[in-house]
């Protein structure tokens, strides 16, 4: 096996990938605090051609260099916008169609590997603060609440994780 070279991967660009049809799927970030967590949520999302990636409160906007770093130029690619209130952004969004999902652990969450979707939704994503999580408030206005399973000794993935974890899984489950 011969490792391939960056322009044999034959990627869109920047112009192309603004064209091309998206993934159904929004992220919204809620007071995130990592800059290089930011950067590597707009490569997932750049990835997966997802449609959108909403940063909200304390969640840094680009350009940054920090996130620049991270991100790679999916700045560039991925449609952004800032909110101050991520509740006031659920709240539109739920009242225009969307299907907004927290990840997070709550009581009674569906567990990701068991949460089945439909094609003819548009999904909203919601990963929330480093330590704190998906605020309360916000989990209280989201449709549903997915956990991402798992089976070690620590309480959490890193957020940057979770995203992909999350994005690949719903992206699958979309496209078989």
């Amino acid at each position: 096996m011969r490792k391939l070279k960056n322009e044999e991967l034959d990627r869109l660009d920047v112009e192309a990938f603004k064209g091309a049809e998206k993934t159904p799927i929004q992220i919204v970030l809620d007071n995130i605090r990592s800059l290089n967590n930011i950067g590597s949520v707009f490569r997932t999302a750049d990835a997966f051609r997802i449609e959108k990636v909403y940063l909200c409160g304390i969640t840094a906007k680009p350009p940054h260099k920090d996130i620049r770093k991270t991100a790679l130029g999916a700045t560039e690619s991925v449609a952004w916008e800032y909110h101050e209130s991520t509740l006031e952004l659920i709240e539109s969004l739920n009242q225009n169609g969307h299907t907004t999902i927290a990840i997070e652990q709550v009581e009674n969450a569906a567990m990701l590997h068991e949460f089945d979707l439909e094609t003819s939704k548009n999904y909203v994503l919601v990963f929330g603060n480093e330590v704190k999580g998906v605020s309360q408030e916000v989990i209280n206005h989201c449709e549903s609440v997915i956990e991402i399973p798992q089976f070690g000794t620590k309480h959490s993935l890193n957020i940057s994780v979770s995203v992909g974890v999350v994005v690949w899984d719903f992206w699958s489950k979309l496209n078989t």
